[in-house]
């Protein structure tokens, strides 16, 4: 789920534990997308932008309760939210639903063109297919969302409000 925490370190309940997973729930939503109703497809990105939201007020509330002289509770706060709303937004609904929907788009349309296969059979292997692609696509697309936000959003924080990692 996510890298081992330090002794004594707080369990994170939206990094540490099964909740983490409901931000992938548009992922399994794009998977099934040629089995299900569009309505269903939907449902799943509003569980994972809830997730994404509820982070996001979590780190809030986590940066608020941290006394620092240094920098102000607004300014810790604020940086703490933006920063986990843009990164799981990134990372956990915007990219991976996108690429998760033109895996099984394509793997779709090259099933259509390539083989004799029933249509329930070709959709049943896209939304396989979309699946299997899910764990594969994760760590690169969270690294490559660390790496984006170091070289744009995270340089203009202030130094002392710096999130430790996402």
């Amino acid at each position: 789920m996510s890298e081992p925490r330090p002794p004594g370190a707080q369990r994170d309940l939206y990094r540490d534990t099964w909740v983490r997973y409901l931000g992938y729930a548009n992922e399994v939503g794009e998977a099934f997308r040629s089995l299900v109703p569009a309505a269903v497809v939907w449902l799943s990105y509003g569980v994972s932008s809830s997730y994404v939201l509820a982070d996001a007020v979590d780190k809030g509330r986590k940066a608020g309760e941290v006394s620092s002289p240094e920098a102000g509770r607004s300014t810790r706060v604020a940086v703490a939210v933006v920063d986990t709303f843009v990164w799981q937004a990134l990372a956990s609904v915007a990219i991976p639903g996108f690429t998760i929907n033109r895996v099984c788009a394509a793997s779709l349309y090259v099933l259509g063109t390539a083989t004799r296969w029933p249509l329930a059979a070709r959709k049943w292997t896209t939304t396989a297919l979309g699946l299997l692609t899910i764990p594969v696509i994760i760590h690169p697309i969270d690294r490559s969302v660390d790496f984006l936000l170091d070289s744009s959003l995270r340089k203009l924080y202030p130094s002392v409000g710096k999130p430790s990692s996402s």
